[in-house]
């Protein structure tokens, strides 16, 4: 068994000998991601909502293989290297028309999905009607997504709106390797987007065993931060780990756990592999709302959102799905 190096050993290694970027893998992430989201719907209150996401995961699995949104070129690759700064800009995805051509593509492959719920079939249409007659308030509505913005936001169609932009933001991400990744960027962002992490995953197996991996929310891009430290301020005192008692086993035994930080009062959720191989960050953190309600209830800020939950102003839906994961 691999031995965990205790902060400060760690950081004193040479990094090169840390894989620190994981780019995802077009045939798989999204794909794993919907098998994912199928097998925590079997025992979950938000079953439903899973399995909706599933369809969606779907959808945007199929449009990824035959995406091919524009190349960076490389006098943008170049200055992203030199000044530590994501070759990717996140905000400027809306600003390609293309991002709406995949959203049609998710939309269509949803009309034709089984199971998809009345409710969601009309969401879909609306967004349809809405590609056509105003563009431009959809490419709005998707900046105010990337920009992690909130009165601007429609809880309702977000989550599609989010899906056609992890596609392309994905595809770009795909396209890249470590060599042409700045070697430090802002702390806390992806190192593809400048993105922020939806959480963090303690890996197993072959050259990532053992370490952490923040994953972003938007392009799927995973890299190497060291355990025990704050993802938010960098802090590394005062960090605490918090769960839920499952089945009479301890919360340190479960796979989703909170990491708390007393500097900034902010978390973010941390899954370990050697509990559950088959953990998503993206599936595991949204089928995981009542560990959110107990570490909210404890004081705690969550430092950035999931790109399939969103909540407004009183929003009805947010709030008895956080009811649901409490009971």
């Amino acid at each position: 068994m691999q031995r965990i190096l205790p902060r400060g050993e760690i950081e004193s290694l040479d990094h090169n000998n840390i894989p620190r970027l994981i780019a995802p893998v077009r045939a798989e992430v999204f794909r794993l991601r919907a098998a994912r989201l199928r097998q925590l719907a079997q025992d979950s209150a938000i079953g439903d909502y899973l399995r909706l996401i599933a369809a969606l995961a779907d959808a945007q699995h199929a449009a990824l293989a035959d995406c091919e949104t524009p190349a960076v070129d490389a006098q943008r690759i170049a200055l992203a290297q030199a000044l530590g700064m994501a070759p990717v800009a996140a905000a400027e995805i809306p600003n390609d028309p293309a991002w709406r051509g995949l959203l049609l593509q998710l939309l269509d492959h949803l009309d034709a999905a089984p199971g998809v719920p009345a409710p969601a079939r009309a969401i879909c249409a609306d967004l349809r009607l809405s590609v056509r007659d105003d563009p431009e308030g959809l490419d709005r509505a998707a900046a105010a997504l990337v920009g992690e913005g909130s009165g601007q936001i429609d809880v309702a169609t977000a989550p599609f709106l989010m899906a056609a932009l992890q596609v392309y933001a994905t595809d770009q991400a795909c396209r890249f390797d470590a060599a042409q990744l700045p070697v430090v960027s802002p702390y806390g962002l992806c190192p593809v987007c400048g993105s922020l992490p939806v959480a963090s995953v303690v890996r197993v197996g072959g050259q990532h065993d053992g370490y952490r991996y923040l994953c972003c929310a938007l392009c799927a891009t995973q890299w190497h931060v060291v355990r025990v430290k704050c993802t938010t301020c960098g802090e590394t005192k005062d960090i605490a780990y918090r769960g839920i008692e499952a089945e009479g086993r301890a919360p340190e035994k479960e796979a989703a756990r909170a990491e708390t930080c007393e500097s900034c009062h902010s978390y973010r959720k941390i899954f370990s592999q050697d509990k559950d191989l088959n953990v998503d960050p993206v599936a595991d953190d949204l089928a995981t709302l009542g560990l959110d309600v107990l570490v909210g209830e404890a004081g705690y800020q969550r430092a950035s959102g999931n790109p399939f939950l969103w909540q407004g102003d009183g929003d009805e839906e947010a709030a008895a799905a956080a009811a649901a994961a409490r009971e």
